[in-house]
């Protein structure tokens, strides 16, 4: 469904991005784990195609983004839904509406049949009756199920997930966990998920990535991650201060 292949990305004099491999299989769910400024949202970048790579290329459905114009990649674009990791809803528009948006932006439809299609993936993220409300009267973990709604308004083969549980508590946290299950299930989406958080990797992941110093160092299951025996991957998701990876601006010695 997504292949990477040898890409490289700079931007000025700072390498992000150099040789990343990767594949994503159709009906998979991929977690990207890695430290922070380590390249994970601008692989995703790559991936639906906001960046092109300076060497290397990106497949979406064996059709490489590189070199397609606005319209053929606008239409490679409609297969994917995003769940940003602010929401990142329209705060002067109505729940129903931010939904909606991109029904309205990318159809012919109504605006009843666009509030209609919102209320009904509302409801799918187990919210009922706020289609009316404006995003500054909800918390937190309302905003990314609304998020979430939008992201599946238009029915995507892809799901992309930029830290879906950063700044929720615990249990939200594992709700919205839940919930990229449920929508994997019951949509037959692929997915893929950049996060800093563990439990949710374990969780959520068919297969789990690990990006460090611009190239994936390991793919593997769940299990397979928490039996390694790479002391990068180890020191990463046991969160530990003490080991091979640096820490920029602090003195390991």
């Amino acid at each position: 469904m997504i292949e990477m292949r040898d890409v490289h990305k700079s931007f000025d004099r700072k390498i992000v991005l150099q040789g990343v491999n990767l594949k994503v299989e159709k009906g998979e769910s991929l977690v990207v784990i890695g430290g922070s400024g380590s390249g994970k949202s601008v692989l995703l970048k790559h991936i639906i195609g906001l960046l092109d790579p300076d060497k290397g290329s990106v497949l979406v459905d064996s059709v490489e983004l590189s070199g397609l114009d606005e319209g053929m990649l606008n239409d490679v674009r409609k297969k994917f839904g995003m769940l940003f990791q602010s929401a990142a809803l329209f705060d002067s528009m109505k729940v129903w509406q931010n939904v909606g948006f991109g029904l309205k932006r990318h159809t012919g439809m109504t605006e009843k049949e666009i509030r209609d299609v919102a209320v009904r993936k509302l409801r799918m993220v187990g919210l009922v009756g706020i289609e009316d409300v404006m995003p500054s009267e909800l918390s937190g973990g309302m905003r990314k199920r609304v998020g979430l709604a939008r992201a599946i308004a238009m029915e995507p083969e892809i799901l992309l997930y930029d830290e879906p549980t950063t700044g929720l508590d615990p249990i939200m946290a594992d709700a919205i966990n839940d919930l990229i299950i449920k929508m994997r299930e019951r949509m037959n989406v692929t997915s893929v998920t950049i996060t800093h958080d563990m439990k949710s990797a374990y969780k959520i992941a068919d297969t789990i990535a690990m990006l460090y110093n611009g190239v994936i160092i390991a793919q593997a299951s769940p299990a397979e991650i928490q039996n390694t025996s790479d002391p990068v991957v180890r020191q990463f998701i046991e969160g530990r201060a003490e080991g091979p990876i640096v820490l920029e601006g602090i003195d390991n010695e």
